[in-house]
């Protein structure tokens, strides 16, 4: 099954029988079952009826709605899968520091160690640009993690580690974009662009699987709960940046399937987003990505990234309510 990416302005959802289809202008955009849909997100001006909001509840489908540009606002998610008892063990893992900082440990080394493999990944396909320096700086940092003993200091090493790993991705970008390092809100250049909004997509899809398994997803242990942040999505996606976001980000450039045009500068001068035409290539791109198989690097099964989310997901949920320890998702071969 795929996500449905809903970003004809003015066009409207609707409901028929078993189906959805998408229609404007007395023309249907798209007409498909439901039982082929994971979910369903709607960017900028898309309507949607009450009816079809009533058949994706039935059909455990989740919807997102995020703005023309792909920022988040929010989520439309059926009320049948809350699990009281896994709420519970979450918020009794809370309450030990011991469990937080061990939980933290693994997130933050899988983090770093993913951004290693890419790094490394990418620098055995480009024998000709050097980064050593910046492999050993994170490296340096992916062997400190084992030795701090609290959260603070782990975030720490994450940031540093973030920003050594950020300057060696400026060198893996090919082409004529340039990117200086990481800025978020706007972003101010294309690689920006499309790595927020690929964070954006993937936090999206984890959050909303943690929420249907029964996790609060605004309650984390790496991330400690603010308001109106899903702290547990935050945690469960750390490890997916580098090999989700970042490489499919790579690809889309150095590849050039999303040359400069598919970029425009908004109206204020403020912030770089897709062009319409590009954020179609987007989503043909990000499904194809993450619906590659490969081999479980653990289990040795057949497996897609988005497969990995709920199995990393469900892993999530065994730790909090059995105290088995979390493994994050270490790959070397995604391309």
């Amino acid at each position: 099954m795929a996500n449905i990416y809903l970003t004809e302005q003015n066009s409207i959802l609707r409901k028929t029988g078993d189906r959805l289809i998408v229609e404007k202008d007395d023309e249907v955009l798209l007409d498909v079952q439901c039982h082929k849909i994971d979910a369903v997100l709607i960017f900028g001006n898309v309507q949607f009826t009450t009816q079809a909001v009533h058949e994706l509840f039935e059909h455990g489908i989740e919807m997102a709605i995020l703005t023309r540009r792909g920022r988040l606002i929010g989520q439309i998610t059926s009320p049948a899968t809350k699990n009281i008892e896994l709420r519970l063990a979450q918020f009794r893992g809370f309450e030990r520091p011991d469990f937080r900082l061990q939980l933290a440990h693994n997130i933050i080394s899988g983090k770093v160690q993913n951004c290693l493999s890419t790094m490394k990944a990418f620098s055995y396909n480009h024998p000709e640009i050097d980064l050593k320096a910046d492999i050993q700086k994170v490296q340096v940092f992916s062997e400190a993690v084992s030795h701090t003993e609290s959260i603070e200091q782990l975030l720490g090493i994450e940031g540093n580690a973030a920003k050594a790993y950020f300057q060696g991705l400026g060198r893996m970008i090919l082409g004529d974009f340039v990117f200086n390092g990481r800025k978020k809100r706007p972003p101010p250049d294309p690689v920006n662009a499309l790595l927020s909004f690929s964070y954006t997509l993937i936090f999206n899809e984890i959050s909303s699987l943690l929420d249907g398994m029964g996790f609060d997803p605004y309650l984390g242990y790496l991330h400690k709960p603010d308001y109106g942040r899903p702290s547990l999505a935050c945690d469960l996606i750390e490890e997916f940046r580098p090999i989700a976001g970042d490489r499919l980000t790579l690809n889309l450039i150095n590849n050039r399937i999303l040359p400069g045009d598919h970029f425009h500068s908004h109206s204020t001068g403020k912030g770089v987003y897709l062009t319409r035409e590009g954020m179609k290539k987007f989503f043909s791109e990000y499904e194809r990505f993450l619906t590659q198989e490969f081999r479980h690097p653990v289990s040795g099964e057949t497996v897609t990234l988005r497969r990995c989310f709920r199995l990393q997901a469900e892993m999530m949920a065994r730790c909090v309510r059995e105290g088995k320890e979390y493994l994050p998702l270490l790959l070397r071969n995604v391309q």
